[in-house]
């Protein structure tokens, strides 16, 4: 019953909108203003833009009080982030596909992770203190954006200016992880320091530093000194040390532009193992010990560019990047009688090094309705990782995967309210067949302030490393990669409707219908290859999978009270085939629904924001064995649940801003996973952790403009 009441206490706001989408700040479509430039030739109007693009301001960054994207993007229409206290990772799964086929991108430039160049990102790596808004556009962007931008992409966009000489920040949060605290050991403790100085009226330079000291959740574990063996030594989510360094330098004259952003990334993840062991030592006590481990992960991330225009009147846009990423592990054992640690052994199981470069051309005629944009990719990556092969024996695994792509795009203003823009790339593969990508976009401003847009898409995804090269081989098991894997082709259809509503002086209405097509063919999954004399299973090309999608979002403004919403239906079928049992394709449906408000009290330089997320329940097939032990495709469904935060902000003497603020309100932890079982009478069920239950938190922030 709280579920539908929630539902339509939703509904009654009347002013459904993303939370991601710029507030109106005038009543003549003020977020229509706000200039855009992912996918654009040129930076402009969201008005202008072909592709429905969704912005997250800063702004808005600041009302979620938001320590990283996987905070910021948990407000998010469409999109559930999936943390893992095993691990501490955050991945993001946009309609049902996961980070492997959306992708991150900073200015423009696809960030490195473990698991290949802009996908599969763990976002409670990505550090908000330098960014001026993020822009997201869903759906197959290959045409601009490469490979694996098979559901849409994410621009960080970083700020490289400003309107005064020096901007110097100072930051400390403290926040409580669930209901433990304590200073120094318990919750989180964040600090951070900006500067920026503005040299001249061209030059402007910055330099960021941020810790995050995560001290880990224990729920129902006793921590790393615990003594029995009972199974609850160690945390439920880990603890996490992260530190975060930026510096850039940018130079802007006329129509010359120039930036270098450098940044250093290092985290620690602790890892304590339940089992402790025991050694008898009489007449001494036993001598317990445990095997447990630290991770560590170190990103350095290097991008320069240049914009301008040439005599001729032709745009250019160059960016070249140089990042590099590595994953350590360190084993060791730990002696829980004296608390000290021995037989430490450190190595590297994971790297990639990248070299990146991309440019266009645009702006190759005079006459103002036409428009062509000729550009080029280069993105070279030298991959490593160790795998475990036959006889448990250890392996490196070495590899370089290159690809030169160029792509071409035109725009055509057949009137000022009617524009199209189709475009192509070629991708040139060192290690798989050629690829290519297409799209058509349709912009048509209709009278009374109605906008209407329609895309087509098509694109692709490349095997990862794992899919790949990895191996997994012991005792009966026998898991494999694949060399000869082909990409996955995805096609994609969107088209959406805009009607701004001019309410009065002091009021605005932005209402947004979108509906969403995407098919997935020669889907990558792990399937049996043969049973004798043991069985292998390999990565093959096989599975399937489509999504449709219906979403309204709404954004309402009357003076300083803001309001924003959405619903969202997603329905997906997918055909799972591991050569042992195929699943049902039939399609399977999940509702999202977001609310949030905001006022702002100008007298009290204070602002109020409270928001909102339904996530109902999802659904998908799940690998097992019937009662008479042949394998089959069962249902599983992971229960709905909702999300709730608020906070206050208030400025004191014009320099202090303190938020005080509370998440996940209803108090969310675990999130049941219910799954048939053939010819049983009732489902089983398992409880899948997702967060740490309600926790508060107050942050404290300096500015000093001058």
């Amino acid at each position: 019953m709280k579920t539908y009441l929630s539902i339509t206490a939703l509904f009654a706001l009347a002013t459904t909108g993303s939370a991601q989408e710029k507030i109106v700040d005038t009543l003549k479509t003020a977020s229509l203003e706000q200039v855009v430039v992912t996918g654009q030739f040129e930076p402009q109007s969201l008005k202008k833009s072909i592709y429905n693009l969704r912005v997250i301001t800063k702004e808005d960054i600041k009302r979620l009080a938001a320590n990283n994207l996987a905070d910021v993007l948990s407000q998010s229409l469409n999109i559930i982030i999936r943390p893992s206290g095993s691990d501490g990772r955050s991945a993001i799964s946009l309609f049902g596909l996961d980070g492997q086929y959306f992708k991150i991108l900073q200015d423009n430039v696809p960030m490195v992770s473990d698991a290949g160049l802009g996908n599969n990102i763990d976002l409670t790596q990505i550090n908000l203190n330098d960014i001026e808004r993020i822009e997201i556009i869903e759906g197959s962007m290959g045409v601009t954006h490469g490979a694996n931008a098979v559901s849409g992409i994410l621009n960080i966009i970083t700020k490289k200016g400003s309107d005064t000489k020096w901007e110097l920040s100072a930051t400390v949060q403290e926040e409580t992880a669930g209901a433990e605290y304590a200073p120094f050991k318990a919750g989180k403790h964040i600090q951070g320091l900006k500067a920026g100085h503005k040299f001249s009226e061209n030059w402007y330079a910055s330099l960021s530093f941020n810790r995050n000291d995560f001290d880990g959740f224990k729920g129902d574990r006793s921590g790393p000194d615990h003594v029995p063996n009972d199974g609850t030594r160690g945390y439920q989510w880990l603890p996490d040390m992260q530190y975060s360094a930026s510096s850039m330098l940018s130079y802007a004259k006329d129509d010359f532009r120039f930036f270098y952003k450098s940044e250093y990334f290092r985290e620690k993840t602790a890892f304590y193992n339940a089992t402790v062991n025991a050694v008898n030592n009489p007449p001494f006590e036993p001598i317990r010990t445990a095997d447990d481990s630290r991770y560590f992960t170190t990103r350095l991330y290097n991008h320069a560019n240049i914009s301008g225009r040439l005599e001729s009147g032709l745009r250019y846009n160059v960016s070249a990047s140089y990042q590099n990423q590595k994953r350590e592990t360190e084993d060791f054992e730990y002696n829980l009688n004296t608390k000290s640690e021995s037989g430490s052994t450190k190595y590297k199981d994971q790297s990639s090094v990248v070299l990146y470069s991309t440019g266009t051309l645009s702006h190759f005629f005079m006459d103002k309705k036409y428009d062509l944009q000729l550009g080029y990719e280069f993105n070279g990556q030298n991959g490593f990782s160790k795998v475990i092969a036959e006889n448990n024996f250890v392996k490196d695994v070495r590899r370089q995967f290159n690809n030169y792509d160029i792509f071409l795009s035109g725009e055509y203003a057949a009137t000022e309210k009617l524009s199209l823009r189709p475009g192509a790339r070629y991708s040139f593969q060192s290690v798989f067949d050629n690829q290519y990508a297409a799209s058509l976009g349709f912009r048509y401003l209709l009278p009374k302030q109605v906008e209407l847009r329609t895309s087509f898409g098509k694109s692709f995804r490349t095997p990862n490393f794992e899919e790949m090269y990895s191996e997994l081989i012991f005792s009966g098991h026998y898991f494999i990669g694949n060399e000869n894997l082909l990409p996955e082709n995805s096609t994609s259809y969107e088209a959406s409707i805009r009607k701004t509503f001019s309410v009065s002086e002091k009021s605005s209405l932005s209402t947004v219908l979108t509906a969403n097509l995407l098919s997935v063919k020669d889907r990558i999954s792990m399937a049996l290859i043969s049973v004798a004399p043991i069985a292998k299973s390999q990565y093959i090309n096989i599975s399937k999978y489509s999504m449709w999608n219906v979403a309204v979002t709404n954004q309402f403004r009357y003076g300083e009270f803001s309001a924003n919403g959405g619903a969202s239906l997603i329905g997906i079928s997918q055909r799972l085939d591991n050569n042992e049992a195929v699943s049902d394709d039939r399609y399977l449906y999940t509702f999202q629904g977001t609310a949030n408000v905001s006022y702002s009290i100008l007298k009290w330089e204070s602002a109020l924001s409270v928001f909102y997320k339904y996530n109902g329940k999802q659904q998908t097939y799940i690998s097992s064995f019937d009662e008479e032990g042949n394998p089959v495709f069962k249902p599983s469904t992971v229960s709905p649940f909702s999300l709730m935060d608020a906070s206050i902000r208030k400025t004191f003497y014009k320099h202090y801003e303190v938020t005080l603020g509370v998440r996940n309100i209803l108090d969310v932890t675990s999130v049941r996973q219910t799954s048939a079982n053939a010819g049983a009478t009732h489902p089983t069920s398992d409880n899948v952790m997702f967060a740490y239950g309600r926790s508060y938190f107050i942050k404290l922030t300096y500015n000093l403009n001058f």
